[in-house]
C-alpha cells in the first residue's frame, strides 16, 4: 500500500539539490516557509513558486508525484482561499494560499531528494544538545516511524477507496473509513509489537521494574507469592 507522492520515498539522483547538505535544504525549507511573512505582495511568492518548479525539473522528480501530492491539498487550499478572500481581500488570500503551497512543495522536495537515513541522522544530531531531556536515538526512531507511517496510511486509504469504488460504495463514508481505521490500528499494533520485540519499551517502566518493591517499583514474584 503506497501513495505515490513527494513524501512517499527518496528519489535517487545527482542534481545539485541531491548533493546539498541536509542543513542547507532545511534552511531553504525554512526560508520558503517564512516567505509569506517577509513578502508584502503575492508576486515574490509567485517567484518562489516558479523557483520550486524549476527545482523539481532540475532534480527530475516525477511530475505525477507532485500532482498527486497537490491533489490531496487542493480542496483545503480552495476552501482557505475562499475564506481568506471573504474575511480580508483577494491579494491576502492568494498570498496565504501560495505560502502554504510553497511550503508544502519545499518540504516534499526535501524528503524526495534526501535519503531517510540522512534525515534520521540529522534528527539525532539535532537532538544531542538536549540529551538530558530526550534520547537522540528515540527522536530518530520516532521520526522514522512517522516517515514510514504517513505514506502507508495514505496508501491504505487510497486502496480502500479504490476497492469501495469498484463495489459502487465510494459515496458511502462507512465503506471507506471503517476499513481504513481497521488497517491503521492493525499497522499500529504490529509496529508496537515489533518495537517491543526489539526491547524498545517504555524506559520508565523498565526503571520501575529494576528499582524493585523496596523503592516503589514492581514487586518481585516471590514477594507477590508471599502475600
Amino acid at each position: 500500500m503506497t501513495a505515490h507522492g513527494l513524501f512517499t520515498a527518496h528519489v535517487p539522483g545527482t542534481s545539485f539539490v541531491h548533493r546539498m547538505p541536509l542543513w542547507a535544504k532545511l534552511a531553504g525549507v525554512l526560508l520558503v516557509g517564512a516567505s509569506p511573512w517577509l513578502a508584502r505582495s503575492a508576486w515574490p511568492l509567485a517567484v518562489v513558486s516558479v523557483g520550486l518548479a524549476l527545482v523539481i525539473v532540475s532534480t527530475r522528480l516525477p511530475a505525477r508525484r507532485l500532482a498527486r501530492s497537490m491533489r490531496g491539498l487542493l480542496p483545503l487550499l480552495v476552501v482557505l482561499l475562499a475564506f481568506q478572500w471573504w474575511s480580508s481581500d483577494l491579494a491576502h488570500a492568494v498570498r496565504v494560499v501560495l505560502g502554504i503551497a510553497n511550503g508544502f512543495v519545499a518540504a516534499g522536495i526535501l524528503t524526495a531528494t534526501t535519503p531517510v537515513t540522512d534525515l534520521l541522522d540529522g534528527a539525532a544530531r539535532a537532538a544531542r544538545p538536549f540529551r538530558r531531556l530526550v534520547d537522540p536515538e528515540v527522536v530518530a526512531l520516532t521520526l522514522g516511524i512517522v516517515v514510514r507511517s504517513v505514506p502507508w496510511v495514505a496508501g491504505s486509504f487510497s486502496s480502500v477507496r479504490q476497492s469501495a469504488r469498484a463495489r459502487g460504495l465510494d459515496r458511502n463514508p462507512r465503506a471507506v473509513v471503517v476499513p481504513t481505521v481497521v488497517h491503521v490500528v492493525a499497522f499500529a499494533r504490529s509496529t508496537g509489537e515489533a518495537l517491543a520485540a526489539r526491547g524498545l519499551v517504555d524506559p520508565a517502566a523498565d526503571e520501575r521494574r529494576l528499582r524493585g518493591p523496596a523503592e516503589g517499583g514492581m514487586p518481585e514474584h516471590g514477594a507477590a507469592a508471599g502475600h
